[in-house]
């Protein structure tokens, strides 16, 4: 129906376009040449982004001398803005990018409406181009996805292809805002759990190099952040880098609890009044304390690594005081802390934005405050601006729960490739120490708990991306408890099954009748109405609701031994059974069509 509708839309020319591929070039030199097309779009929505945060901040805070009152003032403006323009223009929920695409994937559409090709970009660009404390990588990733899932529904690819683009729209999108293509790439496999083929890793590759490269020849050549290594990572810094590591987890942990925790309260709060003024108070009174709050962060990140620290302090009411060891140590210990309150308040009051730059802030904060203070004991000489880098990859990490997304991030920002070993030691202990405590990243988490995440275990994946609906079979004869042995054994004659439901007058299910069980006496018509259907059924060996997931539905079939199970809602009313054979079928039908064919 609707490929119909679409059909009807396009011009004539455009089919005629459409039959010609079709005809002349294969599926998949077509996906690569949409592979490279997206990355190109995406590089230039990356770019947009980057340059309408800038202008606006340039706008509001570059002309002005009193910063620090304007810290009270603009981003709450920012994300009232925002909010209004998501409520009455986009009319539809764009926060939690990367959650989105999550989410888009999972349902097993990969299908993303178009106007969320330009609606994150707009709406992240006042977020943040006012001050909110969030990142822009998480809506560029939504805005890459949409572009992929769009491109690829235009020219009518099915469901696995366009999962694929909407892989390659994320990994062009994160390559060409952080000129990052090997991170784009990883980034698809290990948050958005995608699998990795001979099918599927060239175009997401060509998707992020084009992207990388777009970015290259119109931003420059330099490294987001520049940083020239000037001591060398020595075996006797193992020790610590692992104890940052482990730091780094800790740290990833207090800030996905507390983000999840603050973001419930305000969630559930009806009012949005009421939800704003919050919000925007908590947010505007932190970034007045400490300024570094203050936008994504990068530059506080800058002066740490260019080793600029008379700067960390400047804007705040104790920028005087920058001479300090300790006010500085306790200012930024401080601003660490906040970050994740000013970043959960600028989204929760209507803002959007994601949570790279936050945990890259807060990365970047530990591993500076960590090395310092190693320092000032004089136990070990530790290379701050290395440690700094150190410590963004480890939060980076747990947050995310994707180490080698935090190793080749902060090696490809910085151009510091001869860290990969610490930065793999800082990574892969930070995920270790989260792991213990959540075993899903801060993106997957909600999707876990409605048992809608696909994973990297096929099983599993498989399971999830199945309907429920889709494997209840209704064709067996339902049967009353007043009935007599003669009615059932009628029933019987006109049934192709083997299992009878029990039901009263509001449909709920009694019981079962097995034809095994009254094979006995079913031909003794002496005892026809002597025996009632309420006296020879029997319960089931358990019950499947409606509500229930695939994963949960085989785990009861495992554990009853049973081949067909009952279906009922809520009420326990009768909806119909679900057999093995068929859940069976319908697996092989999902994997065949999702994952294989691809090799």
């Amino acid at each position: 129906m609707n490929r119909k509708k679409d059909n009807l839309m396009k011009p004539q020319w455009f089919n005629q376009i459409l039959l010609w591929r079709e005809k002349h070039i294969s599926e998949k030199v077509f996906v690569i040449f949409l592979a490279f097309v997206v990355g190109i779009l995406t590089a230039f929505a990356a770019i947009l982004l980057k340059l309408t945060i800038h202008a606006i901040q340039e706008f509001w805070i570059g002309k002005s001398i009193h910063h620090n009152y304007l810290y009270l003032i603009l981003p709450p403006v920012g994300i009232f803005i925002t909010a209004m323009f998501v409520k009455y223009i986009v009319r539809d929920d764009i926060s939690h990018g990367v959650t989105k695409v999550l989410s888009a994937i999972a349902q097993r559409k990969s299908r993303i409406k178009p106007r969320n090709m330009w609606a994150s970009l707009a709406a992240s660009s006042i977020t943040i181009g006012f001050g909110g404390s969030v990142g822009a990588e998480s809506p560029i990733i939504y805005t890459g996805s949409a572009v992929g899932s769009n491109v690829g529904r235009l020219f009518r690819l099915e469901q696995k292809t366009l999962m694929l683009l909407v892989g390659c729209g994320a990994a062009g999108a994160l390559a060409g805002i952080y000129k990052a293509p090997i991170t784009g790439l990883v980034f698809v496999i290990e948050v958005l759990l995608m699998d990795l083929t001979m099918a599927s890793i060239l175009p997401l590759l060509v998707s992020s190099v084009t992207s990388a490269s777009v970015a290259y020849m119109i931003n420059g050549s330099e490294a987001m952040f520049k940083f020239i290594q000037t001591d060398s990572f020595t075996m006797e810094r193992i020790p610590y880098a692992l104890v940052l590591g482990i730091l780094c987890g800790l740290i990833s942990l207090y800030f996905s609890k507390v983000m999840f925790l603050i973001e419930g309260k305000l969630k559930s709060m009806k009012s949005y009044t009421k939800k704003f003024l919050i919000s925007g108070a908590i947010l505007s009174l932190l970034i007045f304390l400490f300024p570094p709050l203050y936008g994504e962060g990068y530059v506080t990140i800058d002066y740490l690594i260019d080793g600029n620290y008379s700067k960390l302090l400047e804007g705040s009411l104790i920028s005087g005081m920058s001479d300090s060891y300790w006010v500085v140590f306790a200012f930024l210990a401080f601003a660490l802390l906040a970050k994740v309150y000013a970043s959960v308040s600028t989204n929760s009051g209507g803002g959007c934005g994601g949570l790279f730059a936050p945990s890259l802030f807060v990365g970047g904060l530990t591993g500076f405050l960590f090395s310092t203070a190693i320092n000032y004991f004089n136990i070990i000489n530790l290379p701050s601006r290395n440690f700094t880098l150190m410590g963004m990859a480890g939060v980076m990490a747990g947050v995310m729960h994707a180490p080698l997304t935090g190793v080749f991030l902060i090696a490809e920002l910085t151009g510091g490739y001869n860290l990969f070993l610490p930065l793999m030691l800082v990574c892969i202990s930070s995920f270790a120490t989260i792991r213990v405590f959540m075993p899903h990243s801060i993106y997957s988490l909600r999707l876990a708990e409605e048992g809608k995440l696909l994973t990297h275990q096929k099983d599993k994946s498989v399971l999830r991306l199945m309907n429920v609906n889709s494997v209840i079979e209704t064709e067996f004869e339902c049967v009353k408890p007043e009935m007599t042995l003669g009615d059932m054994v009628q029933v019987i004659g006109r049934s192709k099954r083997n299992v009878f439901p029990v039901i009263d007058d509001d449909r709920v299910l009694m019981g079962v009748v097995l034809l095994d069980n009254i094979r006995n006496i079913m031909f003794r018509p002496e005892l026809y109405n002597r025996f009632r259907v309420e006296r020879f059924m029997v319960s089931p060996p358990a019950k499947l609701y409606d509500t229930m997931s695939m994963e949960e539905i085989m785990h009861i079939f495992d554990d009853t031994h049973a081949w067909n199970l009952p279906v009922v809602d809520s009420e326990g009313r009768y909806l119909g059974f679900i057999s093995k054979s068929n859940v069976f079928n319908n697996y092989r039908t999902v994997l065949v069509d999702t994952f294989e064919g691809d090799e």
